[in-house]
């Protein structure tokens, strides 16, 4: 992020967080109108054009406004969002589903599953090493605008079905974090643009374990990632 002003942060941090709400591409006028940036919308176009240049802004064919590249979006989850204190009522809900079904490593797997499903709106993912697979939430892909398109659709059903891609995704670690992120682009398939699929690794009785959540890019980090490192502790603590 060296070769970005305090400003060009700023401006790239409301774009990102404008198009996860909207799932539009965004103008100057509208980070100009919604975010006190304090300098011209002429301004705004103009850093909005370096910052497009630098590869962390493209503009789209269908609209004047621009959209964030999956390296701004890793930039901001790993540099510029701030993660969301879990309120009591959602930590105490993940935990009683997952610690009833603790003394069933199948029944445990499956509610780690539904509770990640259910608290990111999205697909769960849980890949045990002997190759049982465990899914939910497939409807919550059809509320996000991405997957109306039928061919973007069917190439997640695809991926689903392919374990030996889902487990070499799960395994490509970009960063040191406990949490990676991994977006479509990267994934060598252009119909697998508009997907994000967030991931975590551990060892339960030996077996290692991929547990991931696939859906928009758009997701909300900033509550999913602290909900995803919380399930993840209560894992380890089952598991001690």
């Amino acid at each position: 992020m060296i070769d970005l002003t305090a400003r060009q942060v700023q401006i790239l941090r409301a774009l990102i967080e404008e198009f996860i709400t909207t799932a539009e591409p965004v103008g100057s006028e509208t980070i100009d109108k919604k975010f006190a940036i304090g300098v011209s919308p002429a301004t705004i176009r103009n850093e909005m054009v370096y910052l497009t240049n630098q590869g962390y802004m493209t503009k789209t064919h269908s609209s004047a406004g621009r959209v964030p590249t999956s390296v701004a979006m890793k930039l901001y989850v790993n540099e510029l969002m701030k993660e969301k204190d879990l309120s009591v009522a959602d930590e105490v809900s993940a935990k009683e589903k997952i610690w009833n079904s603790r003394s069933h490593t199948d029944k445990m797997f499956h509610q780690i599953t539904k509770v990640l499903a259910d608290k990111s709106n999205a697909l769960a993912i849980t890949l045990v090493e002997d190759d049982q697979l465990y899914h939910a939430g497939y409807a919550n892909l059809l509320q996000m605008p991405e997957f109306y398109d039928i061919k973007v659709m069917r190439h997640v059903l695809q991926l689903i079905e392919e374990e030996t891609l889902l487990e070499e995704i799960f395994r490509s670690s970009t960063s040191e974090n406990l949490i990676q992120v991994v977006y479509g682009p990267e994934l060598g398939n252009r119909d697998l643009d508009p997907v994000g699929i967030i991931h975590m690794t551990f060892k339960v009785d030996d077996q290692v374990i991929h547990v991931g959540v696939l859906g928009s890019s758009r997701f909300d980090y900033p509550y999913i990632i602290p909900m995803m490192k919380y399930v993840r502790t209560l894992i380890n603590e089952i598991v001690e």
